[in-house]
């Protein structure tokens, strides 16, 4: 396996990344790397964390750890979701140790300091006569719900595109009704790569024909042109051409946006989204293209509406059918596993085994993650060898070049602030 690169040589490899390639080893393999990339990534970002059918009603919480940092969301007596640090005011003890739940209170097991969902401190037992409970609050995490999707932030100042972003994918989103979805399913699968890779397997699909129940439903032909498209998939590129003429014509009927807008690299909060058509029936995720959830999740007049697909730099994508969404959310969880989190909404009405099948429903995602954890365990396993060297980006794999850019970015300008500091103390 790759030895660890030092602290010191971390910028220079920063600085000399080469456009248009894959990363060093040391970015993949070392915990150097990884502890920066929470640093300068995952602390600095806004995170795709949860969905708001995950915290249905008050008290209702999730917790979500990031590197060194535990996050409790939950919702408030005011049906607001919000976001604490997982750490009592008192002497620093973890408070909520589960995953998820629902709480009248938020009580710490170690010496019962007492926090409503507000993050107030209600309640510290034997305290100096002139103790402030308000002084001892829980601490704030940045916290935004974009129509049921819920996001964090762990910076003191978070990036500020977020506002713009969300107000440009809400018109998109709105439709599919998500504040008032429900949970059929989430699958916690473990894959055994770096987080990066995770994402860059997901910007692509050069590797698709690995996903042949996907490929049923599903164009396989994310980012190909009439220009690069492979011979063997011309029949498919015609057959999409139809789709899509159909479609637009659905879109623009109904009054959905669908153009694509890509700004995955200029910016702190990168993002793609786009409506298009799916194959088969062209309803949704399942092997036959149709639709596996009555009723809708809106008051869609047609299940034949394709899928919404949405990009978010640094850890998140969603697929949103008429009849059911799909959101994944990356967490790193050491240099060589990464935590993907897949969840299935549906129509908070629909009944399982009465408007739903649960396995026909999740497999060809379920599936496809499995296969996706294989090539990426397989990715790690061949950089980890002394015989890596980068190799070069296909013309396919734009938007891959595309993430591993806006990473570096983040990496470079973190190091130059933290070089700035370090200099200022110095003076």
């Amino acid at each position: 396996m790759n030895a660890p690169t030092p602290v010191t040589h971390t910028a220079e490899l920063v600085a000399r990344r080469s456009v248009g390639q894959s990363l060093e080893a040391p970015f993949y393999v070392s915990d150097e790397f990884f502890d920066l990339d929470i640093e300068a990534v995952f602390a600095r970002s806004w995170l795709f964390v949860a969905t708001e059918a995950e915290l249905p009603e008050p008290g209702d919480y999730v917790t979500v750890t990031v590197g060194p940092y535990s996050v409790i969301l939950v919702r408030d007596d005011d049906e607001e979701v919000r976001a604490f640090h997982n750490v009592c005011r008192h002497r620093g003890a973890r408070i909520l140790n589960e995953e998820r739940g629902s709480v009248g209170n938020i009580v710490c097991g170690y010496h019962h300091w007492t926090y409503g969902v507000d993050g107030r401190l209600r309640y510290a037992e034997s305290q100096a006569p002139d103790f402030d409970r308000s002084c001892f609050g829980l601490r704030s995490v940045h916290a935004r719900t974009v129509t049921g999707l819920v996001f964090i932030c762990l910076a003191e100042r978070p990036p500020a595109d977020f506002d713009e972003v969300a107000r440009r994918v809400e018109p998109y989103i709105a439709p599919h009704n998500l504040p008032h979805a429900k949970v059929a399913k989430q699958i916690d699968l473990v894959e055994r790569g770096n987080w990066k890779l995770t994402m860059e397997n997901n910007r692509e699909c050069y590797h698709c024909a690995g996903h042949p129940e996907l490929q049923r439903c599903y164009f396989p032909l994310y980012n190909f042109t009439a220009a690069n498209v492979p011979p063997a998939l011309l029949p498919t590129y015609e057959r999409f051409l139809k789709a899509d003429a159909d479609a637009r014509a659905s879109y623009e009927a109904l009054g959905l946006p669908y153009a694509p807008i890509e700004e995955l690299d200029d910016r702190p909060t990168g993002f793609r989204i786009q409506r298009e058509p799916l194959d088969l029936a062209g309803e949704s995720f399942t092997e036959d293209g149709t639709a596996a959830v009555k009723p809708l999740l809106a008051d869609f007049p047609t299940a034949r509406l394709g899928h919404l697909g949405l990009h978010l730099q640094p850890n998140a994508w969603f697929h949103f059918a008429a009849d059911h969404a799909v959101t994944f959310s990356v967490i790193p969880l050491a240099s060589d596993r990464t935590l993907v989190r897949t969840t299935w909404l549906v129509h908070a009405d629909a009944e399982e085994g009465v408007d739903y099948d649960l396995d026909a429903l999740t497999r060809v995602w379920a599936v496809t993650n499995e296969q996706d954890a294989t090539f990426v365990a397989r990715a790690h396993q061949g950089i980890s060898s002394p015989a890596y060297v980068p190799g070069p980006y296909s013309p396919s794999e734009s938007q891959v070049e595309d993430f591993v850019n806006w990473y570096i970015t983040r990496l470079r300008a973190h190091l130059e602030r933290r070089g700035r500091q370090r200099r200022g103390r110095q003076r």
